[in-house]
């Protein structure tokens, strides 16, 4: 098991025990303990979907949790081939259909809406934005804004929604920010020391806010440009400069990225100047919950 999977599991039993689904006292003195039920997951918007494969999941945890008796006997959990992570449904359109002890259900029902709901928000506003700038070749990564501790769900969503992941943490990759140029004195110099001290594969980019700090970084080894809070022309004029240095230092190869500013109503316009990749943040940050339900009966 990879330290994807363990924090993955790790997240959703948290969400089990702070919800204390094992502890469901309104469903324990008013269910009986023998009733099984049929759970349908409903979409009720057109989105795209994220977070199927966690449901399994949920009961495999609440299993281990759970000393109630009968709450995790057998279950099933069906969905249509057609429908899994990463599709687009129609408002009304049935997910899942979860056949399990009424008990389990009901004390599961929150927290799996919940993380379909977050997950499935994130998928369908970064479809919005990969949809925004189809044909043009840029693709749309996300950022490190995320909720704390969820964010390998949440760029697993990104993924989900036609994005890219961009580094999943620090140890993940060099990027020199403002920050780190200001302290580091100055473009230059924490180009150089990042070249010389890296390890062995490790790529370094840098973020630039003028033509004269992409120059250093240029001129000083840069392997990747991030293109921070400028305008689409300057992002264009930003381009130009950047292939004008590769076409004099042929071999050479610089992804470009643009960052800041960006949202869906001007994301098209970034993305004609020619670079290589646009990041928004709002991807994580800001996306709205996907509207979905679950319908319980018992089953005759």
């Amino acid at each position: 098991m990879d330290w994807k999977t363990t924090r993955i599991e790790a997240l959703l039993e948290q969400a089990l025990i702070e919800d204390r689904a094992a502890s469901d006292w309104t469903t324990n003195l008013t269910i009986d303990p023998e009733l099984r039920a049929t759970a349908t997951i409903l979409a009720r918007q057109e989105m795209v979907v994220c977070g199927l494969g966690a449901i399994p999941r949920f009961f495999e945890i609440f299993a281990r949790l759970d000393a109630r008796p009968n709450a995790h006997r057998r279950y099933e959990v069906v969905s249509h081939p057609e429908i899994f992570d990463g599709v687009r449904v129609h408002e009304g359109q049935a997910l899942a259909v979860i056949r399990h002890n009424a008990r389990a259900l009901l004390s599961c029902e929150r927290v799996i809406l919940n993380l379909m709901q977050h997950l499935s928000g994130i998928a369908t506003a970064t479809r919005r934005y990969v949809d925004a700038i189809d044909g043009t070749g840029t693709r749309v990564l996300d950022t490190r804004k995320t909720i704390p501790g969820l964010r390998v769900l949440e760029k697993y969503a990104v993924l989900s929604g036609g994005g890219t992941n961009h580094r999943i943490d620090l140890a993940s990759g060099i990027l020199i920010k403002n920050n780190h140029i200001s302290l580091g004195g100055g473009v230059a110099t924490a180009v150089r020391n990042a070249i010389e001290r890296r390890k062995k594969g490790q790529r370094v980019q840098v973020e630039v806010r003028t033509p004269v700090e992409l120059k250093d970084a240029l001129d000083n080894g840069a392997e990747a440009i991030l293109l921070d809070n400028m305008t689409p022309a300057q992002v264009a004029a930003s381009v130009a400069q950047i292939k004008a240095f590769l076409a004099a230092n042929p071999g050479r190869t610089l992804p470009t990225e643009a960052s800041g500013g960006i949202k869906l109503e001007n994301i098209r316009s970034y993305a004609e100047t020619g670079v290589d990749f646009i990041s928004v943040g709002a991807l994580t940050h800001s996306a709205s919950a996907a509207d979905i339900s679950m319908r319980i009966v018992a089953e005759e």
